[in-house]
Parts: structure tokens; C-alpha cells; sequence
């Protein structure tokens, strides 16, 4: 063994004992506090990054490429872009689908339908490439693309529909993609919240023209920061990854291509189109690679969490409304999101004050609806229809923890919280009533 490797060893086995005494993301009763996230990276994934930092080979190459496979495969897709965020994979993949690279390509002006219930860099892409995105209820009970509003948004300008996976809940990809197909229309599946989920045993992501996800620590797997766009189509690939890095051909496969067509320009810099710098670093790739094997334990315990709330509040079916698994889809829970129904005798700021009093950590569904949001008086969209059901997930709704740690002592707390606060509200209202 050589100093070197003596060396790396005895810094893994100090990461490794630090990780050993000092991460323990399990609840403790004495001091009850659930957040709505915790790491999932443990001391192997900080060392890999380490050894990365060390090789000094640290921007977008060999580890990315490998990681980009691992992902497609896992995703049941032929090929994977990853870049620095999940929103830059929404980025990536508009602007792709907008580009002149891209047969029938998407042009200003054309319409993009879009749930009213999702996050802001689902829609700001369509914004940013002067497309309409035009806004369309969700259901009420899975919370997805309300399918009989979708159906009648679609209008002659129409080009694609851009949806989400709300929550880990995955949409019913039959009737979206025989929608699709009927009205010849790109499908865009911003998977950002739904890694790992499934629509009748088929991966997310993979039945549209493309699908993003993202790494954020707060989602299923953790890069630090990292996302990814995963597609069937070569073409596409490559042109997300010449606009992933500057517009130049050099990590394009058929980069020998161009330098032939071009070869009075240096092949380390042939600009062939437009571009961004949105690339990942070896260092988000190495740590992907080691989490993306732990996906599927993680998102168990999510499961299990969610079935122990559903089952636990059951009895509070008159105060809450619960999001409702799609049938033939593997729901994977991104958070527990909760509807206070109007006819209960609290508000949504009663209980997640009450909640944060008592240290359990609550948020709004996604952004909730995303049309009553300040930004969108400053740009162009339409809205279709009304907006009902957006709206009372907006004003009646909020999430609490379904991660990977909350376990077993951590549920009980969080129910029993719920069951005192529950209570007193009850006793209030009778006093109030007598």
C-alpha cells in the first residue's frame, strides 16, 4: 500500500467515525422535532465526494456520463442529461424542444398546458422561450391534471402539455398520452417530486418526449444540488447537452461530426447553437451514483409512513381531505399533504401553528396555485376554465414530513399532536355552541 492510499484510508475512516457519532437524524423524545427533510447521504457518499474533490478532477466528465447511464437505466429510458439543478432540467428540456435542432419545434407563441398547482420553474421556462403557458385545474383527489378541463383547454395553438407528478402521486399516463396522441402534442413530465414512482409498473418520466427530475436535498436522493432530464430520443440528448455547455459540440456523441463540417475552427470550441452553462460537477455525480441504490429502500419507508397517516387520521375523514393514490400508480410521497375541509372547526393556520408550536415542520403544497402568484401580472398566459380546486389547495392545504427518518417514534408524535390538537378544538367549539 502506498502513502497515498494510507492516506485516502485513514481520511475515510475519520469521515466515516465522524458520520458514526454525529449523524443521527433518528427523533428524540426529549427533544421531538420533525423536519420536513433530512439527509440521505451517509458517510460514503461524503468521502466519494472527497476523493473527487482530491483527483483535482472535478468538472462534468467521465462520472457525470456514468451517472447519466445509471439514471436512464434506472428510469427505463435510452439516454440521460444531468445538470445542475432539477429546475435547470426543466430549462434544459424546453429549450431543446424549442430549438431549431428540433423537428417541428416548439415557437413563440405557441401554447403549453400546465398544471395551476405546481412550482415556479415548472412554468418560467414556457416564459422565458416565449411560449403561453396556459394554466389548468388539478383534481381534487389525486390532485393531478384535472382530465376533463385538460381535454378542454386544448385550443388551436396548443403544441404540448407540460405535467406534474404532484407530490409523488403519478398522473393517469393512459388518458394523457392518448390526449397526446389524438391532438399531436409534445408531453414534457416535470418528475421533480416523483422520483421512483411508477404508472402501471412503468417509471415516470419515461412516457413523454422527456422527463426531469431533480436531486435537491429536500427530494427523494440528494446530489447536493442536480437534476436530470431522461428522453428515448437521441436527437434530443444531444441537443440538451450542446445547450447544457455553451452551445459548443465537445460533449455532443457525434462531436467528430462537426469537426468534420467545420474544420477551419479549433474542435475544442465549435459553437453550433445556442446555449447555457447549467453543468453538474463530478462531485454531484459521484454522490448520485452511491444514493441512486438506496432509492428504492428510501422510498419504502415513505410509503410505510404514508399508509400509517392515511390509516392513523382516517377517523378525521370529516375534517380533512387526503390525496388519493392514482390506480395502476406507485404514489411515493414527496411529503403527507392534508386539505382542512371547510366545514371543520379550524382553519389550515390553526394547525400548522399549532404543529410548529410543537416542533413538527409544515409547508404549502408546492407553491399551490401557481396563476395567483404575484409574477405572472408581469407575463402573458392564459387561464382555462376555473381554477376551484388549485385554489383550495392553496388556501386549505399544507404537507408535513413522509421522509426516510420519520420512523416509527416520530409518526406516533406527529399523530398524537394531531389527536390533542383535534381534541381541544373540539372542546372549544362545544363550549362556543352551549
Amino acid at each position: 500500500m502506498t502513502e497515498q492510499q494510507a492516506l485516502m484510508n485513514r481520511i475515510k475512516e475519520n469521515i466515516q467515525q465522524y458520520c458514526d457519532t454525529y449523524f443521527d437524524f433518528t427523533f428524540k423524545p426529549d427533544q421531538p422535532t420533525v423536519r420536513l427533510h433530512e439527509p440521505t447521504v451517509s458517510g460514503e457518499e461524503i468521502f466519494a465526494a472527497v476523493e473527487t474533490m482530491l483527483s483535482t478532477f472535478t468538472t462534468m466528465g467521465k462520472k457525470v456520463r456514468a451517472f447519466e447511464q445509471q439514471y436512464a437505466d434506472y428510469a427505463h429510458t435510452r439516454y440521460g442529461v444531468m445538470s445542475n439543478s432539477g429546475s435547470s432540467a426543466n430549462l434544459l428540456s424546453i429549450a431543446a424542444l424549442s430549438n431549431p435542432f428540433t423537428p417541428d419545434h416548439l415557437k413563440p407563441g405557441d401554447e403549453v398546458l400546465v398544471p395551476a398547482l405546481s412550482w415556479s420553474t415548472t412554468i418560467w421556462p414556457l416564459i422565458q422561450h416565449q411560449l403561453i403557458p396556459v394554466m389548468v385545474d388539478c383534481d381534487i383527489h389525486d390532485f393531478n391534471l384535472d382530465l376533463n378541463k385538460l381535454e378542454r383547454a386544448i385550443g388551436p395553438k396548443t403544441r404540448a402539455i407540460k405535467l406534474v407528478h404532484v407530490y409523488g402521486n403519478p398522473c393517469n399516463m393512459d388518458a394523457i398520452m392518448m390526449l397526446a396522441r389524438k391532438h399531436n402534442l409534445f408531453v414534457i413530465e416535470d418528475c421533480c417530486e416523483a422520483m421512483g414512482a411508477t404508472y402501471d409498473n412503468r417509471p415516470v418520466g419515461s412516457f413523454g418526449h422527456v422527463g426531469n427530475f431533480s436531486f435537491f436535498f429536500s427530494h427523494h436522493i440528494s446530489t447536493m444540488e442536480g437534476g436530470i432530464s431522461v428522453t428515448h430520443d437521441f436527437n434530443l440528448t444531444e441537443t440538451m447537452r450542446i445547450l447544457r455547455a455553451h452551445g459548443w459540440s465537445r460533449e455532443a456523441d457525434e462531436h467528430a461530426k462537426y469537426v468534420e463540417m467545420y474544420p477551419d475552427i479549433d474542435p475544442r470550441f465549435i459553437f453550433i447553437n445556442q446555449g447555457y452553462n447549467l453543468r453538474p460537477t463530478e462531485v454531484n455525480a459521484a454522490i448520485g451514483q452511491l444514493q441512486l441504490p438506496k432509492l428504492d429502500a428510501l422510498i419504502d419507508n415513505r410509503r410505510e409512513t404514508a399508509a400509517f397517516f392515511l390509516k392513523r387520521f382516517a377517523k378525521y375523514e370529516e375534517y380533512f381531505h387526503f390525496q388519493q393514490e392514482t390506480p395502476k400508480g406507485k404514489h411515493v410521497w414527496f411529503g403527507f399533504p392534508m386539505i382542512v375541509k371547510k366545514n371543520a372547526p379550524f382553519q389550515v393556520k390553526d394547525i400548522t401553528a399549532y404543529l410548529q408550536r410543537h416542533h413538527i415542520e409544515t409547508r404549502p403544497i408546492i407553491a399551490g396555485n401557481m396563476a395567483r402568484h404575484p409574477a405572472f401580472k408581469l407575463y402573458r398566459h392564459r387561464i382555462a376554465g376555473d381554477l376551484s380546486s388549485a385554489d383550495t389547495i392553496m388556501q386549505q392545504g399544507m404537507a408535513i414530513a413522509c421522509h426516510h427518518a420519520v420512523d416509527h417514534a416520530a409518526r406516533d408524535y406527529v399523530a398524537n399532536i394531531l389527536d390533542t390538537f383535534i381534541t381541544e378544538c373540539v372542546i372549544q367549539t362545544s363550549k362556543l355552541s352551549a
